[in-house]
C-alpha cells in the first residue's frame, strides 16, 4: 500500500563531537536555508557560515539529482558534468 506522505528528507554535519540533524520535507528547502542563516549568526551554537555553506552545497546537489531523475528518462543520462565543473544538460523532447 501506497503512502501519501510525503518522505523526509535529511541532511547532517558533524562538527567537533557533535552532530546537526537536519529533517524536512520537499518543498521547505527554503525554510531550511533560512534555519541555517539562524544558526549561523547564534553565538551559542558551534555552527559557523562554513557549516551552513556545506550544507547548503548538499541540499542543492539533491535537488539536481532529483530533477534529473525526473527530467531523464530511466536508464538514459541526460546531464554531463564538464572538466571546468559546469552542468549541462541534454535534453530530448
Amino acid at each position: 500500500m501506497a503512502s501519501n506522505k510525503a518522505e523526509k528528507r535529511v541532511l547532517t554535519i558533524q562538527k567537533d563531537g557533535e552532530q546537526f540533524i537536519f529533517r524536512y520535507l520537499p518543498g521547505n528547502e527554503e525554510k531550511l536555508l533560512d534555519s541555517f542563516v539562524d544558526l549561523a549568526n547564534d553565538q551559542e551554537r558551534n555552527f559557523d557560515w562554513f557549516d551552513a555553506a556545506v550544507l547548503s552545497f548538499q541540499l542543492s546537489k539533491n535537488l539536481v539529482e532529483e530533477a534529473d531523475k525526473l527530467l531523464c528518462p530511466e536508464g538514459k543520462a541526460c546531464r554531463t558534468d564538464a572538466i571546468d565543473n559546469d552542468l549541462t544538460w541534454d535534453i530530448e523532447l
